[in-house]
């Protein structure tokens, strides 16, 4: 992220349509690594509520799933609110905003995978309805467009059959 930092304050930063797109592909790029970071502790949260529910009870993985997924969801919602409330820059929230994106769009998409119009649907209204607080928030376009770029890539995952 440094490079990043030095390459706008270098005289770059002086053409918009450059230092724009160089935002863009940093959102994108990160927003991958976070991404992948992410599922990775969502998989070691799963195994520790899994273990922690297995000393009281035997663990049934199928029972337990919703209770380890609304737990995830939480977690992220908890880590999200102070990031978004920090001093950090709008292209550092921009990158993050990746995260809790697609936290909720696939929590929808697991909720209603029997139900597809309905996932696309509600999908499509949740994302519109946080561009739309951007809007009324007036909030910096990298915002929007990590929504989009991560409700669209999920979105293209899921009709090219795609499974989580």
């Amino acid at each position: 992220m440094g490079t990043l930092v030095s390459i706008q304050e270098n005289g770059m930063s002086k053409n918009p349509i450059i230092s724009n797109v160089v935002s863009a592909v940093a959102v994108a790029g990160f927003g991958l690594i976070l991404l992948n970071l992410t599922f990775l502790f969502d998989y070691a949260l799963h195994r520790l509520v899994t273990g922690a529910i297995g000393l009281f009870a035997p663990a049934d993985l199928e029972r337990t799933y919703g209770l380890r997924h609304a737990l995830f969801v939480a977690v992220i919602g908890l880590i999200s609110w102070p990031i978004f409330r920090s001093r950090l820059g709008p292209l550092y929230k921009a990158i993050y905003m990746t995260v809790p994106s697609a936290v909720v769009f696939v929590t929808l998409g697991m909720l209603l995978y029997r139900w597809p119009i309905a996932a696309y649907s509600l999908g499509t209204l949740v994302g519109a309805g946080v561009l739309y607080c951007f809007y009324r928030t007036r909030q910096p376009w990298l915002y929007y467009y990590a929504v989009i770029l991560v409700g669209l890539a999920l979105a293209a995952f899921s009709l090219r059959g795609g499974e989580i």
